[in-house]
């Protein structure tokens, strides 16, 4: 499996299957995404590799231990080393290709943001709207 970041500078393989994934709801995960979870997965070590872009990767850490790794380019997350673990922390956006991960886990439901719920009842549309105005609108 292969991933990259939204402008495709840091890119990475996986070897083998993709575990299945996980939402967490914290805040942190909010802010760090900007989504109402974080989806993402754990992989070996051993099975992950850096393709290029390493050298575009910038961490941030906050007192607590929670780190957050970044292209510098565009701002996507992109993966990290989970400490001393041999785990790799790995954001699902970022894969590309079909996979048969599902979400089998959810985290922190109980700090989730208000708003989350109410999306099942949402509109959607296959693609996006025909314009700002006609998405104005719905609002």
């Amino acid at each position: 499996m292969q991933g990259e970041c939204l402008c495709g500078n840091v890119q990475f393989e996986i070897d083998g299957e993709i575990p299945n994934l996980y939402q967490c709801h914290c805040s942190l995960c909010r802010k760090a995404t900007g989504a109402a979870a974080n989806a993402a997965t754990f992989v070996p070590g051993n099975s992950f590799r850096w393709v290029s872009g390493q050298d575009e990767i910038r961490s941030y850490q906050k007192p607590s231990g929670y780190q957050t790794d970044f292209c510098s380019v565009c701002g996507s997350p992109v993966p990290n080393i989970l400490r001393s673990t041999g785990m790799v922390w790995v954001p699902a956006g970022l894969l590309n290709g079909l996979t048969t991960s599902r979400v089998s886990v959810h985290l922190h439901t109980t700090s989730a943001a208000l708003w989350e719920d109410e999306s099942v009842d949402c509109i959607r549309f296959d693609g996006g709207p025909d314009s700002l105005e006609s998405l104005n609108k719905l609002l």
